[in-house]
């Protein structure tokens, strides 16, 4: 084993930085082990250098980032402070002064993950991000890794643990949306401004990542349809158990069917209870992937939380480590096919829609008309109503994701139509 340590530089020191400090500090033994020389916690930089960090040398902190990265004698430089800037700066800082990076920066890596691949390759250096996508559920190297010689055709899982905590007491307790994402609030699972995790941005962004991994191809955060769950009901969350299902904010990427081109999406959906995602409870993350070779995988566990992601970070650290040793690189971007990312309109789901109609004669066949005129088929419908009022709820075929959009629209223009109540698309048939 080799006797002078990998000096190793920290930036950020919250959650999942002070527990990878921990880690560092415990099982330092077993790391210089596993990596065939010792590791050395060498800088860690922070915002509040008057914070008390229990087991971190208060003569390692400092507030200058840059100048840390800058060193020269750093080894690896772990980023856990998120964001944009400057974290996009002190990464490719770190490349050209000779450190490889380790990050859980999904929000960077989804809008220049490109650019910071370019960047490491530039300089030879390991760009490596297990946590950025799912904590400790390993996606991104097996992916990129072990299903390299695969061809991937989709991906879809739940990736946010918040919105699948709020979705499940929904669901369990008969609890509102409002009154869910307290609770998740005060359990720590939300954060005090939920808007990235509930308005699906933090899902998007991990969906950009897999399918740019899984699909050989570029996909930025833009390119993902995003919506959220703050429009999810308890009526929908009623719908779906009546048919056999459950609500989840999903995360979708898939290959057309000719290979031309992939999707990427986020949306809440419903699932049928007998899929095996319906029984991902709490704020627990689950990824199906779906191969022609391998065929179907499922990676399943907890997919936030400080000693989760630390998990993922150390993995990194590990193989950046054994690649120093080695004087070699890791895998990079593949980003080889070239695929256009198509727009949501022409993805084909299905959809459940809830309608508030007038309680008299005709209107089905009305609802109906409106359905064939947009070229979209009806495989369920249910009426109820009394005292002149009437809901009126179909679930359809697939269908071009545009067409049905156009059929709500037409249906909305409906004199016996009195209001679009919900609408979710039905997913993992």
């Amino acid at each position: 084993m080799r006797t002078r340590p990998l000096k190793v530089a920290l930036l950020g020191c919250g959650v999942v930085g002070s527990e990878v400090a921990r880690i560092m500090t415990t099982h330092a033994d077993d790391l210089a082990a596993r990596i065939g020389a010792p590791v050395e916690l060498a800088g860690v930089a922070v915002r509040r250098p008057s914070k008390v960090r229990e087991g971190i040398d208060p003569a390692l902190i400092t507030t200058d980032a840059t100048a840390l990265v800058q060193r020269g004698d750093i080894d690896v430089v772990i980023e856990v402070i998120g964001g944009i800037e400057p974290a996009r700066t002190l990464i490719t800082t770190a490349f050209e002064n000779g450190a490889s990076v380790v990050s859980a920066n999904k929000a960077l890596l989804a809008e220049d993950g490109a650019a910071l691949h370019a960047a490491a390759e530039k300089y030879g250096r390991d760009l490596y991000y297990e946590a950025a996508v799912a904590g400790a559920i390993p996606l991104v190297r097996p992916l990129r890794e072990s299903l390299a010689g695969d061809k991937v055709n989709r991906v879809l899982g739940i990736v946010n643990g918040t919105t699948n905590f709020i979705l499940d007491k929904m669901d369990t307790s008969g609890a509102g949306y409002s009154e869910a994402l307290d609770e998740a609030t005060a359990l720590g699972y939300a954060e005090a401004d939920p808007t990235a995790d509930v308005e699906g941005f933090d899902a998007a962004a991990k969906a950009a990542i897999l399918a740019g991994i899984a699909f050989h191809t570029r996909v930025k955060i833009g390119d993902v349809h995003r919506e959220g769950i703050t429009e999810v009901t308890a009526a929908d969350i009623a719908s779906a158990r009546r048919m056999g299902c459950t609500v989840k904010l999903l995360a979708i990427c898939e290959r057309a069917a000719d290979g031309q081109s992939v999707t990427a999406r986020v949306h809440p959906a419903m699932i049928p209870l007998s899929h095996p995602l319906a029984s991902v409870r709490e704020a627990y993350n689950a990824v199906f992937i779906e191969a022609d070779a391998a065929g179907q995988l499922m990676f399943y566990g907890p997919g936030a939380g400080g000693s989760p992601t630390a998990s993922a970070v150390l993995g990194d650290l590990v193989a950046v480590c054994r690649n120093k040793l080695g004087e070699a690189t890791g895998p990079g971007e593949s980003a080889y096919t070239r695929l256009p990312v198509s727009p949501m309109g022409e993805v084909v789901t299905r959809y459940h829609i809830s309608l508030d109609v007038a309680d008299k004669p005709g209107v089905l066949a009305q609802v109906a008309t409106v359905f064939a005129e947009q070229g979209v088929s009806i495989d369920t419908v249910r009426q109820q109503g009394k005292d002149g009022e009437a809901s009126l709820v179909v679930v359809t075929h697939r269908a071009p994701d545009a067409a049905l959009s156009g059929t709500v629209e037409a249906l909305r223009k409906l004199d016996t139509v009195r209001g679009v109540a919900s609408i979710m698309r039905v997913e993992g048939e």
